[in-house]
């Protein structure tokens, strides 16, 4: 039976206008759609599906005093091959992109987009003068010397990962402060830009440790560079910003050996079922390449908000990408999550009928 003989689009259009555009507020969504917050599909939120194995008991914790951060330092700082000393920790990635636009004394900035929605945000804010280059044009475009170069890999909300060599190399002849977000590098098997930190001193890479370490509530962002810069970006840091919980998670979290090869496994194979069925569905004009476990969809025939509508019976939340630089309605962010999700995401696709 078409959706348009069952549902009322008006309480659809309703139930969008409410619900915001960054995607992931189920409480919202459940509270508007008049369902458990259990029963809500979120697809629109790209925070692992896989957990890793977590053995302490908070129960026990001593939260008496006041938090100390250097085992959950020098677990990050084994992860990803550095010393402790090069990392600086933040309330989420967010928190740190911010902090770093606080700080350096350049104005202008270059946003390979689309990216993160508060990468724009920050550099209004801070009144950075910005140039954008559209990443699904020729890249390879001339930046301002000494400006501040910001790349995502891989990309958001498409899920690229680009080999930057060659961009690295013109950005650092142009003299560039760079910052590579590699927030979502670890659901892949590509390389980091980290080794560019022993013969570049400003170049930054930021790691959000929430989105694949599923656990978006906890607030947790890493930012590398050398010794000398983050000894800087800490003097002007307050003292504590991740609570014990958080960081006795994280910890938790990196000790397991299984995690992130499991994750990556289950990641493709997953994404790959996705691509499968999205490329079966009319409505699809082209699904984007990714690595990451998210997938960037144009539709053809019906648009977003539509879309979204039509998804809304079935408790299914899908992300609009119409406000990011260079796409509109005519875009869609769509999560890899597990193979039943993904099956229903399937079943409510071949029943749209327009």
């Amino acid at each position: 039976m078409a959706f348009g003989h069952i549902y009322n689009f008006s309480i659809g259009r309703f139930i969008m206008d409410i619900i915001p555009q960054h995607g992931g507020d189920i409480y919202r969504f459940a509270k508007a759609c008049g369902c458990e917050v259990s029963e809500v599909i979120d697809l629109s939120s790209n925070i692992n599906v896989i957990q890793p194995n977590i053995t302490i008991d908070f129960n026990t914790l001593d939260i008496a005093p006041y938090p100390n951060y250097e085992q959950l330092e020098e677990a990050i700082a084994n992860r990803y091959a550095i010393e402790p000393t090069m990392l600086e920790l933040f309330n989420g990635a967010t928190s740190a992109i911010y902090s770093l636009f606080r700080s350096l004394k350049t104005r202008a900035v270059t946003l390979y987009a689309p990216l993160y929605g508060e990468y724009s945000k920050a550099s209004k804010l801070y009144g950075y003068n910005i140039h954008l280059i559209n990443r699904f044009e020729p890249i390879d475009q001339e930046v301002k010397e000494g400006s501040l170069v910001i790349f995502v890999n891989p990309s958001t909300p498409d899920g690229q990962y680009h080999n930057i060599d060659r961009l690295m190399q013109a950005w650092i002849k142009k003299s560039c402060t760079i910052l590579v977000d590699e927030s979502f590098l670890d659901f892949t098997p590509y390389p980091s830009a980290t080794p560019y930190l022993k013969t570049y001193d400003k170049l930054y890479i930021l790691k959000s440790m929430t989105k694949f370490y599923s656990a978006a509530g906890m607030r947790i962002g890493a930012l590398i560079s050398n010794t000398t810069n983050i000894q800087q970006i800490k003097a002007q840091e307050p003292l504590w910003k991740i609570s014990q919980f958080d960081s006795h998670y994280l910890q938790a979290a990196l000790r397991d050996p299984l995690f992130a090869k499991t994750t990556q496994s289950i990641t493709q194979a997953n994404r790959a079922f996705l691509i499968q069925t999205l490329e079966q569905c009319p409505y699809v004009a082209k699904v984007y390449p990714s690595t990451a476990n998210y997938l960037l969809v144009k539709l053809q025939g019906i648009t977003a908000p539509t879309l979204q509508q039509h998804l809304i019976p079935h408790k299914i939340m899908i992300r609009n990408c119409a406000n990011f630089d260079f796409l509109d309605e005519q875009f869609v962010r769509i999560a890899v999550k597990e193979i039943t999700l993904l099956k229903k995401l399937e079943h409510a696709l071949c029943e749209i009928s327009i």
